[in-house]
């Protein structure tokens, strides 16, 4: 999908070292969307993660570890067709990046998009130990 231009808020930065992984993540997981059958297909991802530390919280305030995360992934990815997504913005703060995404899921010739803010925090080495998920979407 394509990239619109990347906006940044006054005293955030639109690129560096954590924007970097966060892009490259996000490519990571589009690469592997088509291609997941089980949980450990996910495995690319683990070299961005502190796994053992990792915790997301969904738009409906669930918690997550890593493998709770990994399964409720596959379970998406086995019931799509196609996944993509376009940057909106992109901001790093100090072990932060807010990733506002348009996101494109193809499921049986049905085009659905979402838009999602993801809330990455890193940790003093550089993984992924939180991912905080806001939503919006049509009604």
């Amino acid at each position: 999908m394509s990239e619109k231009r990347v906006r940044s808020p006054a005293g955030f930065a639109a690129s560096g070292s954590l924007t970097g992984k966060v892009r490259e993540y996000d490519r990571v997981m589009t690469e592997l969307v088509p291609r997941v059958k089980t949980p450990a297909d996910w495995e690319p991802l683990v070299r961005f993660v502190a796994v053992d530390d990792f915790e997301r919280v969904g738009t409906f305030r669930e918690v997550q570890d890593w493998a709770a995360y990994t399964e409720m992934l596959t379970g998406w990815a086995t019931a799509i067709d196609s996944f993509g997504t376009t940057v909106r913005r992109i901001s790093e703060l100090p072990n932060l990046v807010y990733y506002q995404i348009e996101e494109q899921h193809q499921r049986d010739g049905n085009l659905s998009v979402v838009n999602t803010l993801t809330v990455f925090e890193f940790d003093d080495e550089g993984l992924i130990r939180r991912l905080d998920v806001f939503l919006q979407q049509r009604r």
